[in-house]
């Protein structure tokens, strides 16, 4: 979630709901995002692919994916949006080893949404649904972009799981997101 030289306590990731129900739907819907996003696009749902690879992953990601601090993984960045509009920054990672054991390539989505092969494969379970509130100075500079108008913004993440194989899938609303479904409030809440 975080650029590559900053970091956070895993603390901040919860799952107590907030004091708003309407943005709770949003922040705990157990649902495909792919899916909800889909729906409510005035143009066509796009994946924008920002960034992918194998790094060492953050703290906070191996010690949710419960595997060694440093281990190497594969980081997937994208834009989910209406048209070209971003709507939501997502990074999924995985371990290296947890995906070669699996023998499961992700590398190879391009612009698929990950969502959509994880709740086409009926062998992942997702986990508890995690949220927290991140200042935007903490997002990739695509991601800041895209929220110049606010300090913090509404994040989630869940990992999904198949067998050994644990996928941390965190998810970023932008305002443009809020604005254009007419929860404009979120984004000072």
């Amino acid at each position: 979630m975080l650029t590559n030289n900053q970091s956070t306590s895993a603390n901040i990731w919860q799952t107590s709901a907030t004091a708003c129900a309407a943005l709770n739907g949003w922040l705990f819907d157990q649902g495909s995002l792919t899916q909800r996003l889909t729906q409510l696009c005035t143009g066509q749902f796009n994946v924008q692919l920002l960034n992918e690879g194998w790094q060492t992953l953050k703290h906070d990601e191996c010690q949710a994916l419960g595997i060694s601090n440093n281990s190497c993984g594969w980081v997937r960045e994208v834009f989910l949006c209406d048209d070209q509009q971003p709507w939501v920054f997502a990074r999924s990672v995985a371990s290296q080893a947890e995906l070669v054991a699996a023998d499961f390539d992700i590398s190879q989505l391009g612009t698929r949404s990950l969502g959509e092969l994880l709740f086409s494969q009926q062998a992942f379970s997702r986990g508890a649904m995690y949220i927290c509130q991140i200042p935007c100075t903490q997002l990739p500079v695509a991601a800041q972009q895209q929220a110049t108008q606010t300090t913090h913004v509404w994040a989630r993440r869940s990992c999904f799981q198949k067998h050994k194989l644990g996928i941390l899938v965190a998810e970023v609303f932008l305002p443009k997101l809020w604005q254009d479904t007419g929860h404009v409030a979120f984004n000072t809440l």
